[in-house]
């Protein structure tokens, strides 16, 4: 196996994990901001009180973007499937 191949996966490997984990991670982000600045507004420092909010936006961002995940997630696997006979010298 050619070390190009091995890192052109790896390079794609890292670059769908963040595509995927980006609306989760992003939703989270602005959820966060949105409470602290509420909280810094109203003078309200309970730690616990941004974990509910972030809970049901991160919820909902999977269940928007979860049928994008799963059907990115396949094919990225299919074309791995693909490349097999390629990587190993036969084609």
């Amino acid at each position: 196996m050619d070390p190009n191949a091995v890192l052109d996966i790896g390079l794609q490997g890292l670059l769908i994990t963040a595509k995927l984990s980006a609306p989760i991670l992003i939703t989270a982000l602005v959820v966060g901001f949105a409470i602290s600045l509420l909280q810094s507004i109203t003078q309200i420092q309970e730690v616990t009180l941004s974990f509910v909010p972030k809970l049901i936006a991160v919820g909902i961002a999977l269940v928007i973007s979860g049928n994008w995940m799963i059907s990115e997630m396949v094919s990225f696997t299919r074309a791995l499937f693909e490349r097999i006979p390629s990587l190993l010298g036969g084609g």
